[in-house]
């Protein structure tokens, strides 16, 4: 049977312009801490599909984790605009909260 990252891998080298799969890598690389991975195919979604909302919550929360402050709130930042643009109330409101905890801690 194979494991979840090996079918990812599978159904990516059948489409690798999947949004749901490369957001799902990156959530199953970040998850099994390989943050270059993780990276990898976040920075490929957003190049891919710019406007898929749940990639840049994720996407900040490992910057913030690396330690990159500047880059996790531009992602919080673009996060929101496409949420709003989105019309996604719930999305915003978790990058509007991760982003008022990351300035506040910094």
């Amino acid at each position: 049977m194979l494991s979840r990252l090996e079918r990812l891998l599978e159904l990516y080298q059948i489409n690798p312009q999947d949004s749901f799969v490369l957001f799902a890598l990156g959530k199953e690389f970040e998850g099994k801490d390989d943050p270059d991975q993780a990276l990898h195919f976040y920075n490929a979604l957003q190049s891919l599909d710019p406007n898929y909302v749940g990639l840049y919550y994720h996407l900040g929360k490992l910057y913030e984790r690396l330690n990159q402050h500047d880059k996790a709130l531009e992602a919080y930042n673009r996060g929101l605009e496409v949420a709003h643009n989105a019309h996604d109330a719930h999305a915003a409101s978790e990058l509007q909260g991760a982003k008022l905890n990351l300035e506040y801690e910094i």
